[in-house]
């Protein structure tokens, strides 16, 4: 029997329930036009032609964070993330060759029949460490975006190589074990920064929670009622993100004046070997809101299939997150009180995923 795509239960059977996601629903027949449950509202789709080319140099240079310029490129680091929120560092030393591995991997996970990667579905699997959907709460989102992903969640190199997809697991445990210190550093350096010194411990419980998905964009016949991944921001403390040549990831400028439909965007380019870093709102609470967690979007493409991986570093859930006390002092005001981040993490699955709402439930 043919799918309908304007019959909500087909669609919903076809694309979640058998695994098939959008890629699937792009492949089938030749899809030449986009659902009803995926067109956005007006006022949540994207005109790349709005954005305007970032007016700053967002490429630091990490080889000389140890080097006899290592204030300035803290003082670098440092102006990315209260201005943009945003930036991307070339050098890292995550090898090249590694992460041209992660993307072939990404596509050849989605590449496979629906049925393997519908083991991983969340209804079907009892794997804790895996989830393979198209949206979090897809019987709940009254639109979805245009993307299928694939969650890994770490905890340890044992419980990767055990629950991970063959597919990809040794290369992404790969990608977390060469970035972490990486990541370490980073954050080190732009809470130092701020006047703040922390030991091993108490910054390794800031990032010990880890997760990669492997995001797939397929090719959309109508791009331009469609939104990869809405405005949102992260919620934990840094994001790395390796992105491929096909563009399409942007960050809203941080200006209070600016009301909806009066925003400026600007496009984080792909570089060549580079990965990009942003700051999460977990960070932006440390900091006393001195760094910003900014808003994001990611448009779709009617050229080509897009991929990305990023790797969200955030608190362990039993760890405290509020301003450093040094910053109160400081200041004068602490503008977020104290909670865990289980407590913020809770509050923000209540919520729909969009913007920086989930920063008012830490807001003083």
């Amino acid at each position: 029997m043919a799918l309908s795509f304007n019959d909500e239960n087909s669609l919903f059977n076809f694309v979640v329930k058998e695994g098939n996601g959008v890629k699937g629903l792009v492949e089938y027949s030749g899809l030449t036009e986009v659902p009803p449950r995926f067109i956005q509202p007006p006022n949540e789709r994207f005109d790349k032609q709005q954005a305007a080319p970032s007016s700053e140099n967002m490429i630091i240079d990490l080889s000389e964070l140890d080097g006899p310029n290592h204030d300035q490129v803290v003082k670098a680091l440092a102006h990315a993330a209260e201005t943009l929120g945003f930036f991307q560092v070339v050098n890292h030393g995550v090898p090249l060759e590694l992460l041209d591995s992660l993307k072939t991997a990404t596509h050849q996970f989605f590449d496979q029949p629906a049925e393997k990667k519908a083991t991983y579905l969340k209804e079907v699997s009892n794997n804790p460490m895996v989830m393979y959907a198209t949206s979090f709460v897809p019987e709940k989102e009254k639109i979805w975006m245009w993307r299928d992903f694939l969650k890994m969640t770490y905890t340890n190199d044992t419980d990767a190589l055990e629950f991970w997809p063959n597919e990809c697991k040794e290369v992404v445990l790969e990608y977390i074990k060469t970035s972490t210190e990486m990541v370490k550093k980073l954050l080190q350096a732009l809470i130092g920064n701020l006047g703040v010194k922390l030991n091993d411990s108490r910054l390794d419980t800031l990032i010990g929670s880890k997760s990669v998905h492997m995001i797939f964009y397929p090719t959309c016949p109508n791009p331009e009622l469609t939104i990869g991944v809405k405005k949102h921001s992260d919620m934990g403390t840094l994001t790395m993100l390796l992105q491929d040549d096909i563009g399409g990831l942007y960050v809203k400028k941080a200006r209070e004046n600016f009301t909806s439909g009066n925003e400026e965007w600007v496009e984080v380019p792909p570089t060549p070997g580079a990965l990009v870093i942003n700051v999460g709102d977990v960070l932006q609470i440390l900091s006393n809101g001195k760094y910003k967690s900014a808003e994001h979007i990611v448009r779709t493409t009617g050229t080509a299939s897009r991929v990305s991986i990023p790797i969200f570093n955030a608190p362990v859930p039993v760890a405290k997150i509020g301003p450093f006390p040094e910053l109160v002092a400081r200041d004068g005001v602490a503008r977020y009180k104290e909670v865990t981040y289980k407590e913020y993490t809770n509050n923000i699955m209540q919520k729909p995923h969009g913007g920086k709402v989930a920063l008012e439930f830490a807001s003083v």
